[in-house]
């Protein structure tokens, strides 16, 4: 199964695609989709759209696990960030993709067993799992390979979007 992990976010959106074959990993990219602050937010929302539809059209997933929105004291990034969920969920459908959704709390849960991890233990699991020396600079992209291993964990129960 090939797994497209989804870190949601308007300035910073993190991806992973990762193989898991007889439950093995295999970590065939990861990245992040940038966005400018100066730049418009129609114009954000649309390199979201374009570049996520390329990385799925290059790589194929078979189904894409992505974080579920949460709630912060900020409204208007919550706003924001659900907006550029909203396009990645539809850049996602539009390519046939089945989609999963996670709460922090099942990620960390299915990454390192242990629901209330804190981000340093999540980071190493998520290294230990894939067998990577290290990890990206970016936290966003390695939450993309942790919502990737949890739904690989957990695709047997998952519930679609």
């Amino acid at each position: 199964m090939r797994i497209l992990g989804i870190d949601p976010g308007f300035a910073i959106t993190g991806y992973s695609i990762i193989d898991y074959i007889g439950n093995k990993f295999h970590l065939e990219t990861s990245g992040a989709i940038l966005t400018e602050a100066k730049t418009s937010f129609p114009l954000r929302l649309e390199k979201i759209n374009k570049e996520l539809d390329h990385i799925i059209k290059m790589y194929q997933p078979d189904a894409m696990a992505i974080e579920e929105l949460f709630f912060n004291n900020n409204a208007k990034t919550a706003i924001n960030v659900a907006q550029a969920r909203g396009v990645i969920l539809v850049t996602a459908r539009q390519n046939n993709l089945n989609i999963y959704e996670y709460t922090p709390l099942q990620v960390k849960q299915a990454v390192t067993g242990y629901g209330r991890a804190d981000k340093i233990q999540v980071q190493r699991m998520v290294k230990m799992i894939l067998n990577e020396e290290k990890l990206p600079k970016l936290d966003d992209v390695t939450d993309s390979m942790a919502m990737a291993i949890c739904h690989a964990h957990s695709s047997k129960f998952a519930q679609r979007l």
